[in-house]
């Protein structure tokens, strides 16, 4: 009888549990259902206990399939589910989870995945962010050596205002060879036979091990330059022994006391080995002017440590200025004194163009101390790099147009371009921004981005986080085992190669017989629907010698005019 009593009450029990867990479910789905209409319509008037609905949906469920005995990992699945929309309603850092427990996730779940989304479904085919399909597709295809050439015309708007084209000629040359060169440092001891296209500034540890080795072998056997950055000269440059260009920084990582000055000893160690063909001083970058940086403590492993010869572990940091010079002649003096400790190697300097007096101020140096660098670089604000603030990145710094025509217009104003070649960078991934930027007065060009495209980089922009997908910015060792050095060192390669035979057809087309014959008389740019113009007739262009004779500084171009006499060679300011 008692047996019989207590089987009785435990299924009256069971109903009753049944009965409630059946009510709290209908309630929350209704609550839930209330939530997701306000969330469609993004009402500002969101219910504030979703939580309870989310959470009593979800223990409903938890409660309805156990007692119906369904799978136990249906239940744990609700009660996770619970668990996560009460932590959704309690939490405080979210507005968004607050209001909508568990759909408010939907919301990061599509943030995260949006530049994928994008890239891949939305983008244009040439919308540049900041490099287009288009661009990134021609790299991989001349990297894979695979066909390039495109069906059925062109997909550019040809009457957009910016359209640029070259002019092509009624008698086309043939050129044999398309192996392109530039002397650099003529007249020292050991001149430079540079190609026209080279890999620009990129630090071990801003890229990875197999990156910078694939890089240096690409180089080796294309015949062109590798730029170390400024993290100096690591093991992996070293293994395949292609031509560096090693970079001094505001750091003199490679050739630094304890204190972080510049140490001339460890320098000439360095500067005479016979890999190392320039030498080049940096000032500044396009994407990061005047910024400096550092490389977090736990990013110096060994092997940057030893490359940069700085402690193991301890933050690495980058001033914004150099401690071996302040003025423009303390920089030519600097230049002469790497000059003489590598042995008579080319020496030149990297920056972006800032203040123009300053700029005329080094110029000024050079007419009145007589010492010249061999080379220099001239990076554009649209260059890249790891890690920029923002505004850094979008407001500091002149674009490679302006930049490379005002050095252009200052050297040969002051009757010393000729003396010295100049370099430029700047989104140049194409044939045809090779020969734009020669018209505008470059003598060859640098590209960083263009060729880590080569090695399989995708544009993921995760660069800052070192979890690259294609192990080209990351020291995690799993994710580098992505890039194959073999395979990656000959895409290096073919690009280049590739690159380099498209630029031969261009200069075949417009009737020369080297991409140095290439001036801004032969760039056409559209300017308005009716309207194009040859980039001669667009740009300032000033006559050999017009900024040594006073006579002649009225007719100039105001920023010549108003700064020119007002730059000092013994300081940076006015």
């Amino acid at each position: 009888m008692r047996q019989a009593i207590n089987e009785h009450i435990r299924l009256l029990l069971r109903h009753a549990t049944l009965g409630l867990s059946l009510l709290a479910l209908l309630i929350g789905l209704g609550l839930c259902a209330r939530d997701w209409a306000a969330f469609m319509e993004f009402s500002a008037e969101a219910p504030g206990n979703a939580g309870l609905g989310s959470g009593a949906a979800a223990l409903g469920w938890l409660q309805v399939l156990g007692l119906l005995g369904w799978p136990l990992w249906l239940a744990i699945v609700g009660g996770v589910l619970s668990a996560i929309g009460l932590r959704d309603l309690v939490q405080t850092r979210h507005a968004v989870l607050r209001n909508y427990p568990l759909l408010g996730h939907l919301r990061f779940l599509l943030e995260f995945i949006r530049p994928e989304i994008r890239q891949y479904f939305i983008e244009g085919e040439n919308e540049a962010a900041p490099f287009s399909r288009a661009q990134r597709s021609l790299v991989y295809q001349r990297a894979k050596g695979v066909p390039d050439n495109r069906p059925f015309g062109t997909l550019l708007d040809v009457s957009r205002n910016g359209h640029e084209w070259i002019n092509h000629s009624m008698a086309p040359t043939r050129i044999e060879g398309q192996d392109f060169r530039v002397l650099i440092g003529e007249g020292r001891k050991r001149p430079y036979n540079a190609s026209v296209y080279n890999i620009s500034a990129m630090s071990f540890g801003s890229l990875s091990a197999n990156a910078i080795l694939a890089l240096n072998a690409g180089a080796q056997r294309g015949g062109f330059a590798h730029d170390t950055g400024e993290g100096s000269i690591s093991a992996h440059h070293r293994v395949h022994g292609g031509d560096l260009i090693w970079q001094i920084a505001s750091g003199y990582f490679g050739c630094r006391h304890p204190d972080g000055t510049f140490d001339p000893q460890s320098f000439a160690a360095q500067a005479r080995d016979p890999q190392v063909k320039l030498i080049e001083v940096k000032l500044s970058q396009g994407a990061k002017p005047g910024h400096g940086g550092i490389l977090p403590a736990a990013k110096v492993t060994a092997e940057i440590a030893a490359a940069r010869g700085v402690p193991q572990g301890q933050a690495c940091i980058s001033p914004p200025s150099h401690s071996a010079f302040s003025s423009p002649l303390g920089l030519l003096q600097f230049i002469e004194q790497l000059r003489e400790l590598s042995g008579g190697k080319p020496v030149g300097f990297k920056f972006c163009v800032g203040h123009p007096w300053e700029w005329f101020g080094i110029v000024k140096a050079m007419l009145e101390s007589g010492i010249l660098p061999d080379f220099i670089v001239v990076d554009g604000a649209e260059g890249g790099t790891g890690a920029s603030p923002l505004e850094f990145s979008d407001h500091v710094g002149a674009p490679l147009q302006e930049g490379l025509l005002l050095v252009h217009n200052t050297l040969k104003g002051a009757g010393l371009r000729g003396r010295i070649r100049v370099g430029a960078a700047g989104k140049v991934v194409s044939a045809f921004d090779i020969a734009r930027t020669l018209a505008m007065g470059a003598d060859w060009c640098n590209a960083a981005r263009g060729f880590m495209f080569a090695l399989g980089c995708i544009q993921a922009q995760a660069c800052h986080t070192g979890h690259c997908p294609t192990g080209v910015t990351t020291q995690d060792p799993l994710r580098q085992r992505a890039l194959v050095v073999p395979d990656k060192a000959e895409r290096v390669y073919r690009f280049h190669h590739n690159t380099m035979h498209a630029l031969k057809e261009l200069v075949q087309a417009a009737g020369l017989r080297h991409p140095n014959e290439i001036t801004a008389h032969h760039i056409v740019r559209r300017v308005d629907e009716n309207d194009v113009r040859l980039l001669s007739n667009l740009v300032t262009q000033l006559e050999e010698g017009a900024l040594l004779d006073a006579s002649k500084l009225d007719k100039l171009h105001n920023v010549y005019r108003y700064y020119w006499p007002r730059a000092r060679s013994d300081r940076f300011t006015l």
